[in-house]
């Protein structure tokens, strides 16, 4: 019998388009923001591409990503319909282009903040394998002009934004940011709530890392806290501890099959996680995130 985990989540051409650079999603006018209030001044947005979230108060505001340059008039004409105070950070959760192709649009006026590989690849350009795309080096203005490479704080709106670094997880920077007094974690492409994962292991991902930050955010949790994943609808502890048991199932399967002897391409033709109902970006996706775990290994 497959496994039906978690909750419905956002799915379907925007969400591939988000994952490969919107290669399939030419007519931007169709895509609509959507906000979900959450508290204490802070709220998911959902568009395509990566889950944004928002912290808004009397200081000012905090964007977390801000998906493709072409939506970043509709992203602000959603962030205006709550409120009129300024954008004055954008946390960039990490490279991926769907989190971070509004840069160009927020940096002259925002101070982007991201750790330091990211400003490193966004600098230098990238290559995703997995979906075959280039991303080109990007302008100054685009560029995190803050970064970190551990641990950083921003306190606003009354409260403390702890921004975490997650070595080699998703990606080699990717970074959580805990919202310590509304009880908000935003986990960026760490958690995909109701799908298989994407692991950029081309780019430093790793399971390990992956499980690794999950068990941080897991740790700082409690039973009221509000989890944003990087796609999917928002969750809560007990999503983010099932999604973790999930992650950790899939590593078992792979890691015993490559201990058996399994090469690469065996694994990825036995389709070992058929027995898992989640969303698959594209057909096939399900054995490739066995690959991406294989290489992890």
């Amino acid at each position: 019998m497959k496994k039906s985990i978690w909750a419905k989540a956002l799915v379907g051409g925007a969400l591939l388009a988000g994952l490969t650079g919107g290669a399939f999603a030419q007519d931007w006018d169709k895509v609509e923001i959507k906000t979900q209030p959450l508290r204490g001044g802070l709220y998911a947005l959902y568009g395509q591409g990566g889950n944004l979230g928002l912290s808004v108060g009397e200081d000012g505001i905090i964007l977390i990503d801000d998906q493709y340059a072409p939506l970043t008039g509709k992203i602000k004409a959603a962030i205006a319909a709550i409120s009129d105070a300024p954008i004055r950070y954008v946390i960039n959760t990490h490279f991926h282009g769907d989190h971070t192709g509004g840069n160009e649009n927020l940096g002259d006026a925002a101070v982007i903040v991201a750790h330091d590989n990211v400003r490193q690849r966004l600098s230098e350009g990238a290559f995703i394998k997995s979906f075959g795309m280039k991303m080109d080096p990007q302008p100054k203005v685009a560029l995190p002009s803050i970064t970190f490479n551990s641990e950083m704080s921003l306190h606003m709106n009354g409260d403390d934004a702890r921004i975490i670094f997650v070595k080699n997880a998703h990606t080699d920077g990717d970074s959580i940011i805990h919202f310590q007094s509304s009880n908000v974690i935003h986990m960026g492409d760490i958690m995909f709530n109701g799908m298989f994962p994407f692991i950029d292991v081309d780019n430093g991902g790793d399971i390990d890392g992956v499980l690794a930050g999950l068990d941080m955010a897991i740790a700082a949790a409690d039973d009221e806290t509000i989890v944003i994943p990087g796609h999917g609808q928002v969750t809560d502890k007990a999503g983010l501890v099932t999604y973790r048991q999930t992650m950790g199932e899939l590593r078992e399967i792979v890691a015993k099959l490559k201990a058996d002897g399994k090469t690469l391409e065996e694994v990825e033709a036995m389709d070992p996680f058929k027995d898992y109902d989640l969303i698959q970006f594209s057909d096939g996706w399900a054995s490739k995130v066995a690959g991406f775990i294989y290489k992890s290994l």
